[in-house]
């Protein structure tokens, strides 16, 4: 029988049968499953363009209703596993991940898809706080950092490792085979949390906050929202608007509300701890641009390189290799250089690494690409781990479930806005950059190469000889999407680092 953790008051520390590898592997193996899927659809994009006849919104929205749902419902659903325990929160969210990607894989419209995505969301929300949550409340203090360290190294290796089995699917069978193999890891991962992890939760919870709850969900899903149609068709749209009014009043509602909550969901008074703002930024803008570039840079290795869906996925393996060492020795950095010095310096080189792709054009081939790739690597494995740190350091024992869904909530909201904000620069641009040469097309064929660069590839194929030009101008417009919204994500890691420099402290904070 595993022993429940009462995580405020217990004397000793309960890590179930198998000990702290036991819970780490259990846990890390759910994340995995959880940030895989963000990830791993990236590599068939160019496959649902063409399948599904999906615009470059359809593709941002398939990627995005998986996102936005998990950051809009993290929270909430962190605090239910505090307390009713946080591995029994998760196994349910194992079983509606699993059962919605199996119904995903039958999915034979853009909008079936979506709302696929979107339960799949809702799974992996009950999921992900439990996986740092129960690292955090379960290890003994001595182990803790250390624990964190690797959790944030899978969080971002956990993505390519998602590319790494799609690419081999995609070798052999069509895209639904990816959620094929998520509905049988989700099961595999269930079992595991079972007999390998201790049921922690706080022993003295509180009166949940439904307005809190509410207020943070419609403010997360109103912005991602009012970015991802404001690109598609146009900003001053009524329905646009009223998105972003919704997300201004939704987070101010949210301020109000929390400092007149006697417990509220998210004490907005945690983001005038000054470490815990900072690990919360870091982390936020870490995320947006990470999975920002796999949306675009995917397209790249693919569809301007021509590599397949495996290649694609391991020439990202560099970025894999890189994060997991940096991220387990960044404890120890943090100890000898100070937590301002350790963030500031993993944003500039996460900066760095994505200026540096924003400069290749069609012809430069992989090493450039690799180049900014692992400088990049480094930058992400820093940041990450820090980031996390100054999170959970800012809480005790007891709330590490709001912790840990604090710490996902900023991933998941760098994801979903950095996959929206990319996506719309990187789509504006490329149909703002296609020659006229379209416009001569029959009407089909020209709304098809608008739609996407993978559909205007796929006509070029079919035009003969003609059809090289028009590949050509595909591939330069791609490039200057690709490039553009590279550069705005760069621009503001380089203003998160200036800022982590002038506001982080110095020493990460360390509650019990």
């Amino acid at each position: 029988m595993t022993t429940t953790t009462h995580t405020e008051t217990a004397p000793s520390v309960a890590t179930g049968r198998a000990g702290t590898r036991g819970v780490l592997f259990a846990m890390c193996l759910a994340l995995v499953l959880v940030v895989a899927s963000v990830s791993a659809l990236n590599l068939a994009l160019p496959d649902l363009a063409i399948d599904l006849s999906a615009s470059n919104g359809a593709l941002t929205w398939i990627a995005d209703a998986y996102t936005v749902a998990l950051a809009a419902l993290v929270l909430p659903l962190g605090a239910i596993g505090d307390r009713v325990g946080r591995r029994n929160v998760l196994v349910v969210g194992t079983v509606v991940f699993g059962a919605a990607s199996l119904a995903a894989s039958f999915s034979d419209s853009t909008s079936t898809l979506i709302a696929w995505r979107a339960v799949m969301g809702l799974g992996a929300a009950m999921i992900m706080p439990g996986t740092l949550s129960t690292i955090t409340a379960a290890f003994p203090p001595d182990q803790r950092a250390k624990g964190v360290a690797t959790w944030s190294g899978f969080a971002a290796a956990g993505a390519i490792i998602g590319m790494l089995v799609a690419g081999a699917l995609l070798e052999q069978f069509t895209w639904r085979s990816i959620f094929v193999t998520s509905a049988a890891v989700a099961m595999a991962a269930a079992f595991a949390a079972v007999l390998l992890a201790p049921d922690t939760k706080d022993a003295h919870p509180h009166r949940p906050d439904v307005a809190g709850a509410v207020s943070t969900a419609l403010a997360i899903g109103t912005l991602v929202f009012g970015i991802v149609e404001g690109n598609e068709k146009g900003w001053t749209e009524p329905v646009v608007i009223g998105s972003f009014v919704v997300t201004v009043l939704s987070f101010a509602a949210y301020a109000y509300l929390g400092r007149r909550t006697e417990h509220p969901l998210l004490d907005p008074a945690l983001f005038g701890i000054r470490g815990f703002r900072a690990g919360a930024i870091t982390v936020v803008v870490q995320f947006m641009a990470v999975f920002g570039f796999f949306f675009v840079g995917l397209q790249y290795l693919q569809l301007i390189l021509d590599y397949s869906p495996l290649k694609a996925a391991v020439a990202l393996l560099p970025v894999a290799a890189v994060v997991m060492p940096v991220s387990a020795v960044t404890p120890n950095l943090v100890r000898r250089a100070g937590m301002k010095a350790t963030m500031t310096v993993g944003l500039l080189l996460l900066g760095a690494g994505l200026f540096l792709i924003s400069l290749l054009d069609v012809d430069s081939g992989y090493l450039p690409f690799l180049g900014g790739l692992v400088l990049a690597g480094f930058g992400i494995g820093l940041s990450g781990a820090v980031g996390t740190s100054a999170i959970t350091g800012s809480l005790g024992r007891g709330q590490q479930g709001v912790a840990s869904a604090m710490n996902d909530t900023t991933r998941e909201v760098g994801s979903a806005v950095g996959i929206a904000l990319m996506g719309s620069i990187y789509g504006s641009h490329y149909r703002s950059s296609l020659p006229d040469s379209v416009d001569r097309l029959p009407a089909d064929a020209a709304e098809s190469v608008r739609h996407s660069a993978a559909a205007g590839l796929h006509v070029a194929d079919h035009l003969g000889a003609s059809g090289q030009a028009l590949a050509d101008g595909v591939k330069s417009a791609f490039m200057d999407g690709l490039s553009a919204s590279l550069i705005a994500v760069c621009a503001v890691v380089v203003v998160a680092a200036v800022g982590a420099l002038l506001r982080a402290p110095k020493t990460p904070p360390m509650a019990d």
